[in-house]
Parts: C-alpha cells; structure tokens; sequence
C-alpha cells in the first residue's frame, strides 16, 4: 500500500510542477505583449527643436506636427496645428 501511495504522490507532485511552469511561462509572456505595447505609446511623439524659437512635437503614428513659436524675452504662445511635411504613401 505505501509503494503504491508513493506513487501516486510523485505523479501528483510531477503534475503541480507542470502547472506551476505553465502559469509562470503564461504570466511572462503577457507581461512582455503589455511591455511592447507601453514601449511603442512611448516611442509615438518625438520633440524636435529646430532653432532657439521654434518647438515641434511629432507623431509619428498618423503624421501631424504641432509647432510652436517661442518669441525671446517673452511669455508662452499658442500651439499650432501644421500640415505635414512627410508626404504619405497613401497620397
């Protein structure tokens, strides 16, 4: 009776090290689809700064550009909406 209980404890035991392996390898691998996807939001606008006056922000996913005009010795302006300079490949 104890051989036979022995047993049936290692094939339960090998079945819960199964399984725990398989929830850690499930919780890594969305872990990295939710890591990529935060690192690409991240990665979507890019400040450029072309001279001492002007700052522009850029999407990069759809294209538009906002510019804003930064006048010495004096408060904020408003941002400005531009059209893009990158022709798209759909045009």
């Amino acid at each position: 009776m104890s051989k036979n209980f022995q047993s049936i404890s290692i094939i339960i035991l090998g079945l819960c090290i199964l399984v725990g392996c398989w929830f850690i390898s499930q919780s890594l691998s969305s872990s990295q689809e939710t890591e990529v996807e935060s690192q690409q939001e991240q990665l979507r606008y890019e400040l450029i700064s072309p001279n001492e006056t002007n700052i522009i922000i850029f999407d990069k996913q759809t294209g538009d550009y906002w510019r804003k005009f930064i006048a010495p010795n004096e408060g904020p302006s408003n941002w400005e909406k531009q059209d893009t300079p990158i022709s798209t490949i759909s045009e």
